[in-house]
């Protein structure tokens, strides 16, 4: 394991995964300008959903995938390395900036509530949910990846970048419990997890890399 950790410790991962959070919040900015500029709110009646609205959120929910490629593709190193910079950068500044201030003020208080609780699960699926997303973006990079693997892969990222918006409406119409629906984000993040970790190996196997530290 020393020689492990030797050897990740060349790359110097800790800077590199607060650029990842930088690139995170310049991402979320430009999304944010984005939906303000181009799809303005209307009011809807209660009860009611806004497909309209949900769907233009889900496209520029795109835009995260841009900003894992552009940390990914500029990060030097080893694949793994790569997938683990960009997924943990990522989750961790989103933990700061959505629910580090509510964890911290709220959970410290005197009344015992759930809510708290289900935001410690959901950072943990958000960790898992953005290094699977790192993982799936890698592979699409990679030039020796299989053509008959390449529409699964886009389309588990398109799956995972629209995630948050489909839980919304599953929720909406179906009136789930935040605890139903945090069900439900567990085992989609686990399933999809399962078949991004399996493609990954096969594609380690095919290139007979493990250990090789020029794998990249």
């Amino acid at each position: 394991s020393s020689g492990i950790n030797a050897e990740y410790g060349e790359y110097s991962s800790f800077w590199p995964c607060v650029k990842a959070g930088g690139i995170y919040l310049l991402t979320q900015l430009c999304k944010m300008i984005i939906l303000a500029t181009f799809f303005p709110t209307y009011e809807v009646p209660v009860g009611k959903i806004d497909l309209h609205g949900e769907l233009m959120k889900g496209a520029v929910d795109l835009f995260d995938l841009v900003g894992l490629f552009v940390i990914i593709s500029q990060q030097i190193g080893r694949g793994d390395l790569k997938i683990l910079v960009a997924g943990v950068g990522w989750a961790m500044a989103e933990l700061i900036s959505m629910r580090l201030l509510p964890l911290w003020v709220g959970a410290r208080g005197i009344e015992f509530s759930w809510k708290y609780i289900q935001l410690s699960f959901e950072a943990n699926i958000s960790l898992a949910h953005h290094i699977v997303m790192a993982m799936l973006i890698w592979m699409w990079t990679r030039n020796n990846i299989e053509k008959s693997v390449l529409p699964l892969i886009i389309s588990l990222l398109l799956l995972c970048s629209s995630k948050q918006t489909l839980l919304e409406l599953l929720g909406t119409l179906f009136h789930f419990t935040s605890f139903g629906i945090l069900s439900i984000n567990v085992m989609v993040t686990f399933l999809v997890g399962l078949v991004a970790t399996h493609l990954y190996i096969n594609l380690c196997i095919q290139d007979n890399s493990w250990g090789n530290p020029k794998y990249h």
